[in-house]
């Protein structure tokens, strides 16, 4: 808990829940600030109560309106700049555009690298973001990047509603076999991987298993879902390999277009995701939605900030 002294904590309008969560965490309010939508689309915020000498936290994830929710966090940056605040941080638990990280084909932008130039010159002395999609984006700025994991509750989240001894964990594609296989030898248990073909970015035209499942619980791991087809066509190809059970566990929720429809269709048991991104619509929805809330993790974070302690700890551990 943060005395409140020279500390503010601001939110955009993206995700005020899990703003309200951390300020609890931290036992402050969350400062005041106006933010409004003109008839044509401009953002204007005001900065209601002094934030001169402060240390100053800005919360807003890339979600919704993403390119609504990034002018929010740049603008309240560069009035809370002006207003003379002592130190700025950005705290995006989702980090907007980040799977435009590199130049994968011809004349296409990186516009990962854009956006945290855009962050840099509003004013922003510190970021703080949580499982990025591409850990080189950490690069891509001149100012420290707290880059959090949603590991340490994953694991809590398995050890608390699984039997070991059952559970295999799955990766539904190569690039995430570090994340799981993170997981499968601090929990103590079997891997398994698919090796995936796409025929263009969001869609899977075939998945090859890698691993041995059969009578197992399987639980996939990914970072994020956002159509979900990949995690519900492993979840399927898993029964047909003869699991007992499937579930998915996943960072970033954002469940776009068919999603919600294409989960409860599926053969997983649920789909547990963390509150980077507003969870309670997706849950009204669809019953096979469970989170976790990360948001003690974000606010200890900010107060190990603040003070000036370490956070590496919070890689290994979740807070109590």
């Amino acid at each position: 808990m943060l005395n409140g002294t020279g500390v503010k904590i601001f939110t955009g309008t993206s995700h005020p829940e899990l703003a309200e969560i951390i300020a609890r965490r931290l036992g402050l309010p969350l400062a005041k600030a106006d933010v409004t939508k003109s008839g044509i689309g401009e953002t204007s915020v005001r900065i209601a109560e002094s934030v001169r000498e402060n240390d100053v936290y800005i919360i807003n994830t890339g979600c919704g309106a993403v390119n609504t929710s990034l002018m929010e966090l740049c603008i309240m940056i560069h009035a809370c700049k002006i207003a003379s605040a002592k130190r700025i941080t950005a705290v995006v638990p989702l980090f907007p555009y980040a799977r435009q990280d590199k130049k994968d084909k011809s004349r296409a932008p990186i516009t990962a690298k854009l956006v945290a130039n855009m962050i840099q010159k509003a004013g922003c002395d510190h970021v703080i973001t949580m499982d990025l999609h591409a850990s080189q984006i950490q690069g891509f700025f001149d100012v420290p990047v707290d880059k959090l994991f949603a590991e340490p509750s994953s694991i809590l989240y398995i050890r608390t509603h699984f039997d070991l001894q059952n559970v295999v964990i799955v990766s539904p594609d190569a690039g995430g076999a570090k994340r799981a296989t993170s997981i499968a030898d601090r929990l103590g248990v079997d891997f398994a991987l698919f090796h995936k073909e796409r025929k263009k970015a969001n869609s899977v035209s075939r998945m090859v298993l890698v691993g041995h499942v059969k009578d197992k619980v399987a639980i996939l791991i990914d970072d994020m879902a956002d159509t979900s087809g990949t995690l519900c066509l492993a979840a399927h190809h898993l029964t047909e390999a003869g699991v007992a059970k499937v579930y998915a566990i996943v960072t970033h929720g954002i469940l776009s277009g068919n999603a919600l429809e294409n989960i409860e269709k599926s053969v997983l048991e649920k789909l547990i995701v963390t509150n980077t991104l507003p969870q309670k619509e997706n849950q009204a929805k669809c019953s096979k939605i469970e989170v976790i809330d990360i948001g003690p993790v974000l606010g200890e974070v900010i107060r190990r900030s603040h003070y000036g302690e370490s956070v590496s700890k919070l890689f290994h551990e979740v807070p109590y």
